[in-house]
């Protein structure tokens, strides 16, 4: 394996780690079911109603999931930066086509597992199905957290939140993605930020 490759499945393992222990025989069977995927700048690696068939780690880069409505307007639902996962989960889990289109806006490098190798895993190695367990309650209570924002929270104080967990999310993500991230239009977004740098 090639010193570059094996850093990214190195991450990984260093991921899992933080979570659950590992033996050296177990980190290099977890290994085995996960494929090295390079996309480019703007490259889609799902498009909606297509079927998500893999989980995807992100070692290097960015990507944003948005879903596109029937005015063909398009609204950020998740990104996910180095050390996250992303895929479409009901269409992943379910073999449904998916509801969002997931694109990179960097050059990116994603370490993949499909249905099948995910379950064969799990059962071989029963401790991954807590690994799983523990990143699914973390998804689920972020996205709680996020739905509670944009009740209790006005628009600068959930664009003060993001900025809050992610400090250099302005370098990466262009400004209309994050005002569709917030739920709220780009001009709003722009005026925020006006005020802001008043202060």
């Amino acid at each position: 394996m090639q010193e570059h490759t094996k850093e990214h499945y190195n991450r990984l393992v260093r991921h899992i780690e933080r979570r659950i222990s590992l033996d050296s025989q177990e980190k290099d069977y977890i290994c085995s079911f996960f494929k090295i995927r390079k996309l480019l700048p703007k490259q889609y690696l799902l498009a909606q109603g297509e079927l998500c068939r893999y989980e995807s780690y992100v070692s290097e880069g960015f990507l944003r999931s948005f879903y596109v409505d029937s005015r063909g307007d398009e609204h950020t639902l998740h990104f996910a930066l180095e050390d996250w996962w992303i895929s479409d989960l009901t269409s992943f889990l379910k073999q449904q086509p998916a509801s969002r289109n997931i694109i990179s806006l960097e050059g990116s490098v994603l370490l993949q597992i499909d249905l099948e190798g995910r379950e064969r895993l799990m059962e071989n190695v029963p401790k991954m199905e807590r690994f799983w367990r523990i990143l699914n309650e973390s998804s689920s209570m972020a996205q709680d957290q996020r739905l509670l924002n944009s009740i209790s929270m006005s628009g600068k104080e959930r664009y003060l939140a993001l900025l809050d967990l992610y400090p250099h999310i302005e370098q990466r993500l262009p400004q209309k993605h994050i005002a569709s991230f917030l739920g709220i239009t780009p001009v709003f977004l722009s005026q925020i930020r006006k005020e802001i740098a008043k202060k």
